[in-house]
């Protein structure tokens, strides 16, 4: 086999400059089972990566760190693989011991998952975490069994509970300082006392003797070692985020990682509302050891009680618009991640993708959280706060800051792109001029973007020749570099809702053929027979049509007839192009 490249980090990676490289990747993510075409229902797509990931368009993305990926590159079982490799058959070992019933079933799981183990350090592919997540699925659904570490949870959400109530907790959280602060402004003190508290906070959430012993009651020195820890660079990235000069409110997402040191968590998001921020918590989807899930929220009534203010988020796929309106009306959301696995930004859901991309900044706990986002060489599109307790007892705080090429709109300026689209829609209304909006393809077909911008721009020139007293909107006019699907839809459906649209016009197969004859050029195989109904983007468009219609009756639509759109689905998240039509029962 050819040799491959040298790779210092994984962002460096390009497809289409090696054939080599480009197949062994592919190959690696079908190991690994992330590959989105390959099976799309439960891997992330390019679009969906890109809400977390700057990635451009020839960049690939792998959810491990860079020194686990240069390994696997290069097919080399290194002592700190092979460490990583047998860490993980211990921890699958140790649980098939516990909590597999019948002697018969915990030899064939332990032999079956013996022939994977074998097989990862024959060819190492597969990322050991990914690994993990295979076994253990073998291991859940041969027991039958849903969450084994139930009962540990509860035990660790009460011993956390208890240690609150208990003077140790008073002492560790509301002593005073040695020094005296000294300050020229109520709020410098005022944020002194704030960073204090959430300095401990952090401190305390990461102290896993709290709620991993029974009774823990630690000594006057060992509390006042903790009080007294600093951690480097805490300080200036805590009041650069939230001092007293910030007066944004931010919005934030909450990884924890470990039940028990929840119940701390939820104690810095408590102070970071009352501080005027706004907070979503992304637990997991089923069992991963001690993380907590969204289903703890309702077994456990100790985490149940501590959560009883937030609103939770059941759904999946919640679009932006339910998310943004939910958001605004409650200050903590309870999410799933869609994850049962150490954070893989492949595996996650559409709700989790959309939480992550309105917020700006991610606080991420855990050793795990901190080394697939501060020990991976990729820059992420929101600011991340990463921190984590190690086996010495040491506390890491890091801050790793976005993209600078990377623009987040805020709904605030989308709803002020929308106001600007209304108020000529108006103005032209009172010049006596009809209003026609015309709905067409614009990224459905993938890599002909420029050219459908093109396609749709000549028809609506062609258009406004031709008539008169038209006052023609065309989303392709109104297009910002930064604004994804998400931003665009969420855009002109405000703009849609207006009821300042008399002609609704929907791109017609003729419609296709005209833009290119008035270019002078033939219709490529690629565009022949296309139209609205070939985008899923329009067929959400064609069901708000059709509401807005019942309401203003007067409306015309104009172009493929509704029954033609509906045979596809929600237009995806961050998607121009198109969702796949949905076989429909029966048709193999």
């Amino acid at each position: 086999m050819p040799k491959l490249p040298d790779i210092s980090s994984i962002s460096k990676i390009r497809t289409g400059q090696d054939p080599y490289l480009d197949a062994w990747f592919l190959h690696f993510m079908i190991e690994n089972n992330i590959e989105h075409l390959v099976n799309p229902k439960v891997n992330a797509s390019a679009e969906q990566l890109r809400f977390m990931v700057d990635l451009k368009e020839d960049q690939v993305f792998a959810p491990c760190t860079d020194w686990m990926f240069d390994n696997l590159l290069k097919s080399k079982m290194t002592r700190e693989l092979r460490k990583e490799y047998l860490e993980t058959w211990k921890r699958v070992v140790s649980l098939i011991h516990a909590y597999s019933g019948e002697p018969f079933i915990r030899k064939k799981i332990l032999s079956l998952c013996k022939h994977l183990f074998k097989k990862a350090l024959h060819s190492p592919f597969m990322i050991p975490s990914r690994l993990l997540k295979r076994m253990l699925d073998i291991f859940l659904s041969q027991n039958a069994l849903q969450d084994p570490y139930q009962s540990i949870k509860k035990d660790y959400n009460r011993r956390a509970l208890e240690f609150m109530n208990s003077p140790v907790f008073f002492r560790f959280i509301s002593s005073c300082p040695d020094s005296t602060m000294g300050c020229e402004r109520i709020q410098d003190l005022r944020w002194e006392l704030d960073l204090l508290e959430l300095r401990r906070f952090f401190c305390i959430s990461t102290w896993s003797d709290i709620w991993k012993q029974e009774d823990f009651n630690p000594n006057t020195a060992l509390v006042e070692k903790e009080i007294s820890r600093h951690w480097d660079g805490f300080d200036a990235v805590m009041t650069g985020l939230f001092g007293p000069d910030n007066v944004y409110g931010y919005k934030i997402l909450y990884l924890p990682d470990s039940a028990g040191g929840i119940m701390f968590d939820l104690k810095i998001i408590q102070a970071l509302i009352r501080q005027g921020h706004k907070v979503v918590l992304a637990l997991k989807e089923g069992f991963y050891y001690e993380y907590p899930t969204l289903w703890d929220v309702d077994s456990d009534p100790v985490l149940g009680s501590a959560l009883r203010e937030a609103k939770q988020v059941q759904q999946s796929q919640i679009s932006k618009k339910d998310f943004l309106k939910k958001q605004r009306e409650n200050r903590l959301l309870v999410i799933s991640d869609g994850t049962r696995e150490r954070m893989n930004l492949y595996r996650t859901n559409i709700t989790f993708a959309r939480a992550w991309k309105e917020s700006d900044l991610v606080i991420a706990k855990g050793n795990g959280n901190y080394r697939r986002f501060i020990n991976n060489s990729f820059l992420f599109t929101r600011d991340i706060l990463a921190f984590f307790r190690d086996a010495q007892g040491e506390v890491h705080f890091r801050f790793k800051k976005r993209s600078s090429e990377v623009r987040k709109f805020i709904e605030a300026e989308i709803l002020q792109k929308a106001q600007e689209i209304k108020n000529s829609m108006l103005s032209a209304r009172i010049k006596g001029q009809r209003v026609l909006f015309y709905s067409a393809i614009i990224g459905s077909i993938p890599g002909q973007t420029k050219v459908a911008i093109e396609v749709i721009n000549q028809f609506v020139s062609y258009m406004r020749e031709r008539m008169d007293q038209t006052f023609i909107v065309n989303p392709a006019e109104h297009f910002e570099q930064g604004m994804d699907g998400d931003d665009l839809m969420y855009m002109w459906e405000m703009v849609q809702r207006s009821g300042f649209i008399d002609v609704w016009r929907f791109q017609s197969v003729s419609d296709i053929e005209k833009s290119f004859e008035i270019m002078g050029r033939k219709v490529p195989p690629i565009w022949a027979g296309k139209d609205a109904t070939f985008s899923t983007g329009c067929t959400k468009e064609m069901h708000i049509a059709l509401e807005i219609q019942k309401k203003y009756p007067e409306m015309q639509i104009i172009g493929p007839s509704p029954e033609k759109f509906f045979r596809r689905r929600e237009y995806g998240l961050g998607k121009f192009f198109d969702a796949v039509i949905e076989e429909a029962p029966g048709n193999g």
